[in-house]
């Protein structure tokens, strides 16, 4: 079982239980004697079940398991230690028991808000918080079924709140993160050359196709993607932005093109959000060949989603053969792009370059021939082999480029099961095929450093966030949710490691700013193919990645999750040069 299994089946047990001990309060304050019983075993059962499963989670990591232990597990022991004697002498009026089964109740429930509420890290507070419902939940009750709270229920109580604050559960508080301003007085290596290629992007509404279907957009030059920009290793691109009608204003981020940090399109970090009837002119040498894509970083979630994104090519030379590019994206519920065939002779030479600009997975599957994987978010892979039936998953933000030769016969290119691109029609069904590993695809290669100067753990997690105006229920880093998650300080030259967990229930890919981090491990499993240097990576639930990378583009760095609804809702952070 995987460790986001468990935690899946871990909150299973632990709403099983609250509802069983709850349930079987209830039950007995009704004189439902059976039933109560009966629920009574079955939440004896789930909470005996659920210290499996903490266990479980305690040797995965202590991140997945930190409030469960210093939290849950005293309060489960106090509900067993109440309701249990209680119920082994087995009153003859069930109705003694409802006050001790419901305190029961209300320990786990309370135990399990602080996982679902507060997350990581566990802290005294939301232990004491926990307590101090408990005791107050159980008082109300006992009054309402015409009971004082028995010495038992109040010992118990005082137990838990003395162990809250001797076992200091989580004493480690998050500090609130200075606020980053993006006049930060970095050195900028200014581009002085003419520039070789001039591009003009104007940000507007639009109503534009979206495969047949005619729906409102936010466009650059009035199309759904953007012109897409190519230039060859050695141009000087400059780029003006202006922005028509977008009252939320505009901005151009390259994503995975490492520019220099005052061309990096972030607004309140870089630059300020271009409103409407303004410019930006952002100027940036093309020394890094690949597949890269643009789009706003101003209210990227709305803006993106809208249409505001286009491709970004740089080619070593001349291309041979045949060069696609295929941005995947959802439009108003319409998929991107629309089915395309086209006839290519055999033997030809081709590269499909795959870009995911939406913000969750997708899977992709060429049909008819095998392929090879020449470069993943701009990089080339080292040895990469042969595959033929598989698949790929690509992470939002990512980059697969696919190349093959042409065979005689068709081949067809599958997102999702939609075919996308074909050379002719293809019936094969591609369901069932293996997804590759990239982690062990290609030859590997030495470790390029011997230590870290800097480490950083990043937990992501989702919880409740009060320190705003009105709370919101947010996705959070350490605790903490933008804008105050502590940035990472690092100084030039820096080799700087980090460990991304993900103890929540979804999806996060993870995007760094102006760096391309080297992947060293999984889940405690070495990487063991070609050097995997990503800058969008999938950390599914329950895994644990370790990336690191040399600190080598001075700046402030936005470093967040590439879902950008949960970039929105508080999963960002900085890295910061010191």
């Amino acid at each position: 079982m995987t460790t986001g299994s468990l935690l899946v089946a871990d909150l299973v047990i632990a709403v099983l239980a609250s509802a069983a001990w709850l349930g079987g309060g209830a039950a007995s304050a009704a004189r439902r004697r059976p039933l109560a019983l009966g629920l009574a075993a079955v939440a004896l059962l789930a909470t005996l079940a659920r210290a499996i499963t903490i266990t479980a989670l305690a040797r995965a990591g202590w991140w997945f398991a930190a409030e469960k232990v210093l939290i849950a597990a005293p309060l489960s022991l106090a509900a067993v230690g109440v309701a249990g004697p209680r119920l082994l002498r087995a009153p003859g009026d069930i109705r003694a028991v409802a006050v001790p089964l419901l305190f029961a109740g209300y320990a786990t429930s309370s135990a399990l808000l602080v996982t679902i509420l507060h997350g990581y890290p566990a802290s005294a507070g939301a232990g004491l918080l926990a307590v101090a419902g408990v005791v107050a939940a159980t008082v109300i009750s006992g009054r309402a079924l015409g009971a004082r709270p028995s010495r038992t229920v109040s010992r118990a109580a005082l137990v838990v709140a003395v162990a809250a604050l001797l076992t200091g559960t989580g004493l480690t508080v998050v500090p609130a993160a200075p606020p980053v301003p993006h006049d930060h007085g970095y050195p900028v290596a200014r581009i002085s050359d003419e520039p070789t290629r001039r591009v003009t992007l104007t940000a507007g509404t639009a109503r534009v196709d979206a495969s047949g279907r005619n729906v409102a957009a936010w466009a650059f030059n009035g199309q759904v993607p953007g012109p897409e920009l190519t230039a060859t290793v050695g141009d000087v691109l400059e780029v003006t932005l202006r922005n028509r009608d977008i009252e939320r204003g505009v901005s151009l981020h390259w994503h995975g093109y490492d520019v220099p940090n005052d061309q990096d399109g972030v607004p309140g970090v870089t630059q300020a959000a271009v409103r409407p009837g303004q410019e930006f002119v952002y100027r940036f040498r093309a020394d890094q060949a690949g597949t890269y894509w643009y789009h706003t970083h101003s209210a990227s979630d709305v803006g993106v989603r809208m249409g505001l994104y286009g491709v970004l090519v740089v080619r070593p030379g001349s291309v041979t053969g045949l060069d696609v590019t295929v941005p995947v994206h959802t439009l108003a519920g319409r998929p991107l792009p629309a089915p395309r065939v086209e006839q290519v002779a055999a033997r030809v030479p081709v590269r499909l370059r795959l870009i995911n600009t939406d913000s969750t997975t997708h899977r992709y599957a060429l049909a008819g021939t095998a392929f090879r994987v020449a470069a993943i978010d701009g990089v080339d892979l080292r040895g990469p082999t042969p595959l033929a039936d598989t698949a790929v998953l690509i992470p939002a933000g990512g980059r697969y480029d696919l190349v093959f030769d042409a065979p005689a016969t068709p081949v067809a290119l599958f997102v999702d099961g939609r075919a996308v691109y074909s050379t002719g029609p293809v019936s094969t069904v591609t369901d069932a095929w293996p997804v590759l590993d990239p982690l062990a695809y290609g030859e590997s290669a030495p470790m390029p450093w011997s230590r870290f100067d800097k480490t950083f753990t990043l937990v992501l997690d989702r919880g409740l966030d009060l320190r705003g105006l009105l709370p919101r229920y947010a996705h959070t880093v350490n605790g903490a949710a933008d804008p105050d998650i502590a940035p990472q300080v690092v100084r030039l030259g820096d080799v700087v490691l980090f460990t991304i967990v993900n103890r929540s229930q979804t999806v996060h890919p993870w995007h760094l700013h102006g760096h391309h981090v080297l992947v060293l491990a999984r889940d405690g499993s070495p990487a063991a193919g070609s050097p995997l240097w990503l800058d969008s990576f999938d950390v599914r639930p329950g895994e644990v990645w370790k990336v690191a990378f040399r600190a080598d583009n001075p700046g402030v760095w936005a470093n967040h999750c590439h879902n950008l609804a949960h970039a929105d809702a508080g999963m960002t952070l900085h890295l910061m040069y010191s």
